[in-house]
């Protein structure tokens, strides 16, 4: 029994559905590879959240939760050493504002895991939105074989 060929209008479509599936799963693993990735850089680092914090006190940094928890603390110690200045709210002379500045440095490191976590998210859900995408493209246009032509052979064959 031979193979018939695929329509080609279907074909397209069929072959647009497997390479946005494959697409997906490239998405999912890159995105779940940086979360990873970002969770244990952040953990080698032994942060640990604030017993004061408002959630996760005590805790090691490793999620988005937690390094937002943990910059949301710093910022308040750093505000209550400066007496609730900023950093360009200090005057340059003013000892207080290198405390006022390594706060804002930590919280702005924190923040880029944070977003770092965000994006590996995003990352994984539009694999998810390409997988389903490929599925319904496929799903849509099935593979329809095209019957050989008819020839005279062929006919006289089937009598």
């Amino acid at each position: 029994m031979s193979t018939q060929p695929v329509a080609p209008s279907n074909r397209f479509v069929r072959i647009s559905g497997l390479l946005a599936i494959i697409a997906g799963a490239v998405f999912i693993i890159a995105g779940g590879v940086t979360w990873g990735a970002v969770s244990t850089h952040l953990a080698a680092e032994n942060i640990t959240v604030a017993d004061d914090a408002a959630a996760f006190a005590g805790q090691t940094v490793d999620t988005p939760w937690e390094a937002y928890a943990q910059a949301e603390i710093i910022n308040h110690h750093a505000l209550e050493a400066t007496g609730g200045k900023t950093y360009a709210e200090l005057d340059k002379e003013d000892p207080l504002r290198a405390v006022a500045m390594n706060g804002s440095f930590l919280r702005a490191s924190l923040f880029t895991s944070v977003v770092a976590f965000g994006v590996a998210a995003l990352v994984v859900g539009v694999g998810v939105v390409f997988g389903m995408i490929g599925f319904a493209l496929r799903r849509l246009a099935p593979a329809v074989t095209i019957a050989p032509a008819q020839t005279d052979e062929n006919r006289l064959a089937s009598v």
